[in-house]
């Protein structure tokens, strides 16, 4: 069962809004040691975490022709079909996106452009373990090849077997992926943001892990490697009014909980009946999953909050700033549009959060633990990086000297002065 607050008063709204994965010192010090081993035996270093992590050698790094041949024959053609539309919506939607140069003559003879730059290397990182995410995959790889990055690397963690899940490898083929290692965690990311002997040092990483993972991205963002975004354990926040369907509310829940016992699921209600209808579905779904323990240790840390007043939902739903947002009310556009914090709003009862993590078009790499009330979710311009260039004529130039050589003088840059007027010293 969620733990439930009745009305409370705004300023234990923090408290709630806490995450389980929320800042752990012993997370920081061991990824810490991990990527200075990382940095200094390179390869050695991703083997030997291996052995100590995963319990197993890891032989070859990167996955052969042959294992990517074998796994395609693994993969269901139902499975190919169905990957095959999601690609296909989400190629859509990328493409939509792409972004244009701009060309501005801002003064007379004075000409300047910004133009959109495919970023050079990009890593992706794709997460294992118990629930390997393909779909992640055609997440992050379609919108880097539509934006054209010159060189794309993915990681991604082993299975028991020594191979990688064949959905994934399937699915990084499908979209023109060529290099794929076998490494995950936060090594992984180490080893994309350093380089290793054998894996190319990239210039951005992208993907969602678990707190070891985004750990490492945030302290590699620091001064080595540029990241997408803070992209941790799932979590969802359903809005629930006494129109809801408690059932559906239920379900969109427990597909955030059963990502793994460091996700967090929040319930919204208008009502204390909403709220208990929800919670009784919530029992009666979850004893029925096969990954009910998982789902069970994240309810555990999950909540419920009722909230009469409209404006407080609203407010509060910013305050969480949640990854994943469900509007299941009544009129799911009144509170939709009024939020300003959520990495990707799903309107109405029809709109389960899955179709936004497989298939609707929309990207499901998506800032979390209240990230989103900064960063954008991942798209098409996490891709490129905005290069300006400007041309300035004989005439521009004439017509700007009063300005720069006045701002120039006041910020006592006598250099910056000169720059103008040596050029237009003969007038």
């Amino acid at each position: 069962m969620l733990e439930t607050f009745l009305n409370p008063p705004r300023e234990q709204w923090g408290a709630l809004s806490r995450r389980p994965s929320d800042e752990n010192p012993v997370v920081r010090a061991r990824v810490e040691a991990i990527l200075q081993r990382v940095r200094e035996q390179g390869d050695d270093a991703l083997r030997s975490l291996a052995l100590e992590i995963e319990g197993r050698p890891l032989e070859a790094l990167e996955v052969a022709a042959a294992e990517k041949a074998e796994a395609a024959a693994r993969v269901s053609d139902a499975l190919r079909r169905a990957l095959a539309a999601a690609q296909d919506n989400i190629r859509a939607f990328h493409e939509a996106q792409r972004p244009r140069e701009i060309r501005v003559e801002t003064a007379p003879g004075v000409v300047c452009i910004q133009r959109p730059v495919p970023i050079g290397k990009v890593g992706l990182y794709i997460p294992g373990g118990t629930a390997p995410l393909f779909s992640t995959v055609l997440m992050l790889a379609v919108p880097a090849a539509i934006a054209g990055c010159p060189e794309v690397v993915l990681c991604t963690p082993a299975g028991p077997d020594g191979k990688v899940n064949p959905e994934v490898l399937y699915a990084a083929t499908c979209c023109g992926v060529k290099r794929i290692f076998k490494v995950g965690g936060a090594q992984a990311v180490a080893a994309m943001a350093y380089g290793t002997q054998s894996i190319p040092k990239v210039d951005k990483i992208f993907g969602p892990g678990n707190q070891y993972v985004t750990t490492a991205k945030q302290l590699l963002s620091a001064g080595t490697v540029a990241i997408d975004m803070p992209a941790g354990p799932s979590e969802v926040m359903v809005i629930a009014d006494s129109g809801s369907d408690p059932a559906f509310v239920a379900a969109d829940l427990l597909s955030q909980a059963e990502h793994g016992p460091d996700s967090q699921v929040m319930l919204v209600c208008s009502d204390a009946a909403t709220a208990a209808a929800v919670q009784a579905e919530v029992v009666r779904q979850a004893a029925a999953l096969p990954r009910a323990a998982f789902a069970q240790q994240a309810l555990d840390k999950s909540r419920c909050v009722v909230l009469q007043d409209e404006e407080d939902v609203i407010a509060f739903a910013d305050t969480y700033a949640p990854e994943h947002l469900i509007l299941s009310t009544r009129e799911p556009w009144r509170i939709a549009d009024r939020i300003t914090a959520a990495g990707s709003v799903f309107v109405g009862p029809w709109t389960p959060e899955s179709a936004g993590d497989y298939a609707s078009g929309t990207n499901h790499t998506l800032p979390t633990s209240g990230w989103a009330r900064s960063f954008s979710g991942v798209n098409l311009d996490s891709f490129y990086r905005k290069m300006t260039l400007q041309e300035i004529s004989r005439k521009g130039l004439q017509g700007l000297a009063g300005t720069i050589v006045t701002m120039a003088e006041a910020e006592g840059l006598q250099a910056h002065d000169n720059a103008v007027k040596i050029r237009l010293q003969d007038e």
